[in-house]
């Protein structure tokens, strides 16, 4: 049986999906839209044939559908960028119908922008990841919360540092709130073991699930590196020999610097901004260890610092040059997913 080809183009949505199928020739041989179902899908596509080269953009559920379209059909699935298809539109306009079809053709003719798509047990990872993520942040509103009241109350503590067992006893007991600040700082605090009691948990989920993955393994066992960062790096990278360089991991990650260059002016301008905000935050951190810790990086923060430079910009520099560094070490380590 000879194969024909066929692009598609499919606009995702909770509920529903536009589907759009062309031809190697560019002419649109369907457009309609079906229900979130591959069956309905594929009861679109295959009439027209039985090679199918489909692109969809990233977005919530996408990956979910893009796996069952590949597992259960054989097709061809790239993810799409969604930023970067919106960029190369040319309409200000914006309708179902036309984003499927702008999405066939540019897998038609290669120009799709593409990003990685993670397998079910790199998604679970990262689920788990930045549900911590979530309580961490909502541990820290709580704290900020307790620290609003005491202002309000014009009390503080002189000779203890905000958040030791000692400090929490003081802020429960000998601070001097009002009697509805106090009640409120008590559930706050309350809220606060709760949540730490949840990131203790979701901490040991994450140790059972990366208990046998090389990457965690290999990551875990460097120098400042612990399961939570080590376990953040593998659910937000994945793959590591998807990258071609060093380079290319670091644009990725958002650590390395935006060249703002122009005629005769050289120029940086900060960090580019890419990539997973928590991820950069999670090697910043990092990099604030190593300096600390590890000589060859308190060596070039020294270095750094003599020069005038900011803590900031050492940080993000030396996370810049560790997450190259990682690149060449992860080329021996064996990547299953």
């Amino acid at each position: 049986m000879s194969k024909v080809t066929v692009f598609v183009g499919v606009d995702y949505h909770q509920d529903s999906i536009q589907v759009c199928v062309m031809d190697a020739a560019g002419t649109t041989l369907a457009n309609r839209r079906v229900g979130n179902s591959t069956e309905e899908v594929a009861a679109v596509v295959l009439p027209h044939g039985n090679d199918v080269r489909l692109a969809v953009e990233a977005c919530s559920g996408s990956a979910a559908l893009a796996d069952e379209l590949v597992t259960r059909w054989g097709w061809s699935v790239d993810m799409a960028h969604p930023g970067y298809v919106a960029r190369i539109k040319q309409s200000p306009d914006k309708t179902d119908f036309c984003d499927a079809r702008l999405l066939a053709d540019l897998e038609r003719v290669g120009y799709l922008p593409r990003v990685w798509l993670a397998p079910f047990a790199i998604r679970e990872l990262r689920r788990l990841v930045r549900f911590r993520q979530q309580l961490v942040g909502q541990a820290r509103n709580a704290k900020l919360r307790v620290q609003a009241l005491l202002r309000e109350n014009r009390t503080k503590c002189q000779d203890m540092h905000p958040w030791t067992k000692r400090w929490v006893a003081w802020v429960r007991a000998e601070a001097e709130l009002s009697a509805e600040s106090r009640w409120v700082a008590e559930r706050w605090l309350r809220e606060i073991e709760h949540l730490a009691r949840e990131i203790r948990l979701v901490e040991k989920r994450l140790a059972r699930l990366t208990s046998d993955d090389p990457v965690v393994e290999f990551l875990a066992g460097q120098k400042c590196v612990g399961l939570v960062t080590a376990a953040t790096i593998r659910a937000e990278i994945g793959r590591f020999d998807r990258f071609r360089n060093g380079k290319q991991l670091s644009r990725f990650c958002g650590l390395a610097p935006r060249n703002a260059s122009s005629g005769n002016r050289q120029a940086d301008a900060g960090l580019i901004k890419a990539g997973n905000p928590q991820l950069r935050a999670v090697l910043v951190e990092l990099a604030h260890r190593l300096k600390r810790w590890e000589p060859r990086w308190a060596k070039l923060a020294l270095t750094m610092r003599m020069r005038g430079k900011k803590g900031s910009v050492i940080a993000a520099a030396i996370a810049n040059r560790w997450v190259r560094w990682l690149f060449h070490q992860m080329q021996t380590v064996s990547q299953t997913t």
